[in-house]
This record gives structure tokens, sequence and C-alpha cells, in this order.
């Protein structure tokens, strides 16, 4: 049995992470992690060594938690200490992200290199109101959505989306086959690549908009997992 939870990585949603995970009771816990990141989210202090262009996407990244009330990454963090508390196995299912940005960045053309840049700057100018309009565009065809976003950025959709896709899912699969119940922590953009490469009748979701719209404080409810609700930020650093 494998759950699939979407998340954003802005977003203050780490309560409602935490009860899925209490309430589904996994063998495992896969996180869009590798170790370094998730030191780096642990110790913000040891991201200084980051290469320049990442850092700048990441502080993209901070500016959008607080306008949300939350800190980023902060849900992963939560997904891995609610594994610790059952006793549930940690699986970190992402590539080092430093060495993924680093190939990013020689394989991009100078155009997109561009797109990438003036879309970070920008980013530090975006609102609240701005990142909800991006979240109800994808709601509305979430497929139509990451078409574009592949045409402005095809060599980022290609490394940080579908190939991450592609390895996520089958790291997914092989801690089923090890484990049997899985819960897996995703960005929320990653959701329906994974389920459909997943290939599976028991798989169960759930979306960004379940965790946003459920209300944290009440810990005697649980979403009931569904497909419907989808969610991706224009830039690209939120799948990093």
């Amino acid at each position: 049995m494998i759950t699939l939870v979407g998340v954003g990585h802005v977003f203050n949603i780490s309560e409602q992470v935490r009860q899925i995970i209490f309430s589904q009771r996994p063998k495992v816990v896969c996180v869009e992690l590798d170790p370094h990141r998730y030191e780096t989210l642990r110790n913000p202090e040891a991201a200084r060594s980051m290469p320049i262009m990442y850092r700048m996407l990441a502080e993209v990244q901070k500016r959008m938690a607080r306008e949300f009330g939350g800190e980023v990454g902060m849900e992963m963090i939560a997904a891995t200490e609610a594994a610790k508390e059952i006793g549930a196995v940690v699986e970190f299912i992402d590539d080092d992200a430093v060495a993924i940005f680093e190939r990013l960045w020689k394989e991009m053309p100078v155009k997109e290199k561009i797109c990438l840049m003036f879309s970070a700057i920008t980013g530090f100018f975006m609102t609240k109101g701005r990142i909800e309009k991006e979240l109800e565009r994808f709601e509305e065809n979430g497929e139509d959505y990451l078409r574009l976003f592949g045409e402005q950025f095809p060599t980022i959709k290609r490394m940080l989306i579908d190939d991450r896709n592609r390895m996520m899912a089958l790291r997914i699969e092989g801690a089923c086959a090890h484990h049997g119940k899985v819960v897996a922590v995703v960005g929320d953009g990653h959701i329906e690549g994974i389920k459909k490469l997943l290939n599976k009748d028991e798989i169960k979701v759930f979306r960004l908009r379940d965790l946003r719209e459920w209300p944290s404080h009440d810990e005697k409810k649980s979403p009931a997992g569904n497909a419907e609700a989808s969610f991706h930020f224009t830039y690209s650093d939120q799948y990093l």
C-alpha cells in the first residue's frame, strides 16, 4: 500500500503531514530529500556552502514561506520526526540537490538561464495573492500548466520534474517491495507524474489542497485522500 502526500515547501502544513503519518502508520516514510538537503533544513548555516544561484532561489522560497506563516521544508522535517515517533524507517528518495543543480546549470542554454534568473528576481516581489493565483491556475488545468512551464523551461522540466519523477517512483516502489506500507511525502507538482509511473491500483493520494483546507489544530480529523487538487509554482526552485 502506497500513500502519496503532495506538499508545497512554503506552506505551513507540518501538522497535517504528521497526522497523516500517524493515521496511516506506515512501515517506511519516503521524503523528497537527500541527506545534505536534510541537514541544511535542520541547520540553515550549512547552506552557505551552496552555489550562489541555488542560495538565491532558496531565499525566494524563504520569502514566500514568510507570506504563509511557515518555514521552508518544515513539512519534510515533520514527516521524518513523525516517522521516528511511530518507529517507521525514513528513506531519502531524492538525489543530491547541489549535484542536480550543477548538472542543470551546465546543460541549460543561455536563454533558459536568463529566464531562470529573471524568475528568481521577480520571485522576491511575489505577494501572497499572486502565489494563490498561480495555485488556482494549476488547479484548473495542471497538465496544461506543466506543458507551458516546459515550453519556457524545457531543461528544468526534464531534469527537475520528469527525471526526478522516474527516480522517486522507482525508489518508492522499492520501499514498498521491501517494507509493505509506505507514505511518500513529495512536492505536489510531482504527484500526478509519480502516480502514473507507479501504475498501481492501491495508491492513496493526499493533495496540497486537502492539507491546506484541513484545520491543523483539530487533531481528531484527518483529510480524506483524493486525486483532484494539484499544485505547482512557476519558479523552478520549488522542485529542489
